[in-house]
């Protein structure tokens, strides 16, 4: 479980508090989606997560464990970050190589760093650039390898920050079927993401934030029902519920997919 009480933050030459009395549990299995403005503070809360960066009041713990008790790479471990940007991730001379580094430097023997390398390239569509350097690959190439590199010793929590970027609707649809399996697996995943069409598809809970605070904290279809939490954090609703509120009360509920819209609409039809 990742704990967080009254959490504050603010890099050490500024004024102001980035985060501001941000409190909220995450737990194992979850899929948890973190959304709001630029600037608001998702990615500066993603970060506290493994201990890349310390509160300035209150506490993350993880596990129980305090972030500010042990090392970044303690916590790493347990909590596995994409970044947002690859360029802050890769940095190998190869492929190959920059998967397996994480895992050389967990103490995974060569046997098993063999397995899983190989694994998550191919599970990734990329052993083909195995000897080639990442910095070659196209930006969705280089994303899915920073994942690749991130599944690869199997953390407890996947944070991904924005990783619909750059990927066409084959990579999102491959990426969606990704984040269910690891919570039937009892892993967390965390998605920092803009993307309303991609999060409403994988209906997790949402943490609305707005400059430094949560705005909102649960289920999918009650926070994107809540036209004024969205709009104070610059959030658009997605379409298909959007089109529920067009047909309310002719249906109950917003569809979570178009097969499901096609359906209903089918069903209004033949009335």
């Amino acid at each position: 479980m990742i704990e967080v009480d009254s959490l504050y933050f603010k890099y050490p030459l500024s004024k102001d508090f980035i985060l501001k009395d941000v409190n909220l549990k995450i737990k194992l299995g979850e899929i948890v989606g973190i959304m709001g403005g630029n600037g608001s503070g998702k990615t500066t809360l993603i970060k506290h997560f493994n201990g890349l960066l310390k509160p300035t009041k209150g506490s993350v713990k993880v596990f129980g464990k305090d972030t500010r008790e042990e090392s970044v790479a303690y916590f790493s471990k347990k909590v596995g970050l994409v970044f947002q940007n690859p360029g802050h991730q890769l940095f190998s001379d190869t492929v190959w190589n920059e998967v397996a580094f994480a895992l050389k430097n967990f103490g995974f023997d060569e046997e098993v760093t063999k397995k899983r390398v190989k694994w998550a390239l191919e599970f990734f569509n990329l052993i083909q650039y195995k000897d080639v350097s990442p910095l070659l690959l196209s930006g969705g190439e280089k994303k899915r390898l920073c994942l690749a590199s991130v599944l690869a010793w199997d953390p407890d929590f996947i944070i991904l920050d924005e990783p619909t970027v750059g990927q066409d609707f084959l990579q999102k649809e491959k990426l969606r079927e990704i984040i269910k399996m690891l919570a039937t697996q009892n892993k967390t995943v965390i998605i920092v993401s803009h993307d309303v069409e991609f999060i409403w598809l994988l209906q997790p809970r949402i943490i609305l934030i707005s400059n430094g605070m949560i705005v909102r904290d649960g289920d999918c279809r009650k926070i994107f029902s809540d036209s004024k939490a969205l709009e104070e954090c610059g959030i658009t609703k997605p379409q298909l519920v959007e089109l529920y509120e067009e047909l309310f009360p002719l249906i109950d509920k917003p569809p979570i997919d178009l097969l499901e819209a096609r359906i209903t609409i089918l069903k209004l039809f033949r009335g």
